[in-house]
Parts: C-alpha cells; structure tokens; sequence
C-alpha cells in the first residue's frame, strides 16, 4: 500500500513557479525544483487511483460552504455542481452509533436545536479535547431525534447570505451521503469523490462511540473500502488513521493544525511530540508509513507575519514530497477576514479579497489541492495556474 508513481514533468509544473515572482513571495530555489519535477498527471507519490485526480484538486470543504450551510446535502449537492473534484464530510456519532456529517458534535451554531423545548434539558457543558463547550451534543441524541432539527449557517455574520437557507435540510447521515454520491455518480457516469474526515476520535472511543469500526463498515457496504476507492480518509489524530489503515484499504491522509499544537490523542497517551515533528523529514517519514498524504494548515506551506501577510515558503512541499506524500492545505475562502493580509481589498471584513492572488500564491509552491469554501473560485485560480 506504499506503490510510488514518478510523474514526469508537464507545463503546469514546469512554468508554476512564474506565477508570482521569487522576489514577492520569497519562493526558494528548492521549492521552484521541487515543481519542476512534478507531473501534470501525477502527484509524485500517487497512490491507486488518486493518481487520476487532477492538479491541483479542488476539495469542497464541508462542501460549499461560502453558499449553504455547511455539511447539508444542499451544499454537498452545490460543491458537485460548481466543479468540485472532491466533497468533504466529517463524522462524528449519535447516542444510537449512527454517523452523522457535522463539523462538530456541538450542535448549538450548525442547527435549530435551541428552538426546540423538549430538548432544552439537553444542554449541557463537556470538555472535548481539552476544551471546555457549552450547548448541545450529537452523542446525547438519537438520529431519530437529530433528524427532528434543521440545519443553520454556522457563521452568519461573515456569511448573511446563507442564512436564506436556514432550517432547509436536515442533518445527513453518512449513509445518505454514501447513497446521494452513488446516484450522482451513475448520473454523471463517473465516480463522486468524497473526503471524510473522523472529529475527535479519542474522546468518542471513550465514550464507547468509536469512529472507525463503523465506517469501515459503511466503506465496505458501499465499496470504498479499496485502495482505488474514490474516497480519503482523513484525521487530526495519527492513531485514528492508523486504526482505519488496518480495517481497509481507502487512501489516507493526516491533517495537521499549527505547528506548536499536539494532536489530542498524542496528549492522551504522552507522546510528546508536536506538529512541528511530524512536519520534519523524519515526522513525515513516519506519517508515510500508514499514510498517503498531509492536510496541513496554509501557515505550514507559507508561514504569516506578525501583520499577517505571506513570507517565504517552507520546505514542506520538497520534504512531503521527497517521501511520496500528498499535501491538500486548508482552508481558501473568499472573505478577507480569512485571507492573508496582503491580498485583502476594502476595509470590509466580509467583502472578497484577492482569492486569486492568494490561491496562485499557495499553487506555486507546488501543493497537490487546496480546500475551499468557495469551490468555483478556487477552481478558476487553478485553471488560471494550469495555463501558465
């Protein structure tokens, strides 16, 4: 399950680097050698059929969630439509063991469920990951309860527009998922890929409520349990993908948050290592040992300074790479409040910015897909990248 495919190089990868100057971004001659030797159908260590994704991959993240609230079939569905090579999902479960796509098990912003009384005795304060949440929680509900709320947009003050669609779909299980891609799929003659990401797979195995001994299930029922399945796992928590490693073969990625953060399940079992570890040469050897690929955060492929703006690259790309790794950063978004400070444009925090400018940035330092809230965006600044 660690077959590399050597690309050989193609004019996205040859002239990629020219998208901004070495001087405006600070590009390292090593970063600019590193795209040269990419393959406009290859990813350099490809594994299975992710070979076949192109580059760079547009991954809709919770689907497209700059037009719908997040993780609805409304905006799965939307993701599909503007373009997206992949749609995002991330699980967490319900009291009865059913896997429901929410970006947290704290329900309290994402659904109507604090207009409901009779769950008002519901509410309750947990620590998750070592953080202290008061609301709601999808573990303290069945899924015949879950499907009684509406989903909301999470973030309404950035995004007003979305909260047109507020209370029009419900919370979809995985399962739907699974058989909405499937229909979609046979519809458009071509598989739908899906990136599903477990959240806070140790406190949920305490809980009794593992992640993964369910979803393999499901990737089983539904054949994506392959290694050319047209699916990727994701996780914060190494140990998490480990776990799936061993029930099926779907490729495999680990996200990585800021540098000085540890994942929790490495704080649970006193591994002292940090994301600054597993991002050296010898971190990255290890997550290639059960992995195909990283998911790091943006500021580990372009670090900010202090007033936010973009300095110069790190070596990631070159090392990732170096040992067959796949790296899909996250996340793009079109708002300035959310992108670097040199390509922000007026003084509204919720006005688009330089999307574009940003995203030929990150392109140019030779990742394989970038996540996006705004799918059709990020794939015209891709396209805008594959014609230079």
């Amino acid at each position: 399950m660690t077959e590399r495919v050597s690309g050989t190089p193609g004019r996205r990868a040859l002239l990629g680097a020219a998208v901004l100057s070495t001087a405006a971004l600070g590009l390292a001659g090593t970063a600019q050698a590193q795209a040269a030797e990419r393959g406009r159908g290859g990813h350099g260590g490809g594994h299975g059929s992710l070979r076949d994704l192109p580059v760079p991959t547009v991954i809709g993240h919770r689907g497209a969630s700059g037009y719908r609230p997040e993780h609805t079939l409304g905006s799965y569905q939307l993701a599909l439509d503007l373009g997206a090579h992949i749609v995002e999902q991330d699980l967490v479960p319900t009291k009865d063991g059913h896997l429901v796509c929410r970006h947290e098990n704290d329900i309290t912003a994402t659904t109507d469920v604090a207009d409901h009384p009779e769950f008002a005795g519901r509410k309750a304060t947990k620590k998750i990951d070592g953080v202290s949440y008061t609301g709601w929680f999808t573990e303290d509900f069945t899924l015949a309860e879950l499907k009684t709320l509406r989903a909301t947009e999470r973030i309404p003050g950035n995004r007003p527009d979305n909260t047109l669609y507020d209370g029009r779909w419900t919370i979809p299980t995985f399962e739907e998922v699974l058989r909405w891609a499937d229909r979609e799929g046979r519809k458009r003659k071509k598989p739908v890929w899906l990136y599903v990401e477990t959240k806070h797979p140790t406190y949920f195995r305490n809980l009794g409520l593992g992640l993964e001994e369910p979803l393999a299930r499901l990737l089983r029922r539904y054949g994506r349990d392959r290694r050319n399945a047209p699916l990727i796992l994701q996780s914060f928590e190494p140990s998490s993908v480990q776990r799936l490693a061993r029930l099926v073969d779907t490729p495999r990625i680990v996200l990585l948050s800021g540098p000085t953060t540890r994942p929790w399940d490495f704080v649970e079992s006193g591994d002292p290592r940090t994301v600054a570890d597993l991002v050296t040469p010898a971190g990255l050897k290890w997550i290639a040992s059960y992995a195909q690929g990283i998911g790091p955060t943006l500021d580990l492929v372009i670090p900010k300074d202090a007033a936010g703006r973009l300095t110069t690259p790190t070596t990631l790309v070159k090392d990732a790479h170096a040992r067959g790794l796949l790296l899909h950063p996250y996340t793009l978004r079109n708002e300035n409040s959310f992108l670097p400070a040199d390509f922000r444009r007026g003084t509204d925090p919720n006005g688009y910015g330089d999307v574009f400018g940003a995203a030929a940035a990150y392109f140019a330092t030779g990742i394989d897909g970038i996540f996006s809230d705004h799918p059709d965006t990020a794939l015209l600044a891709a396209a805008d990248f594959d014609g230079r």
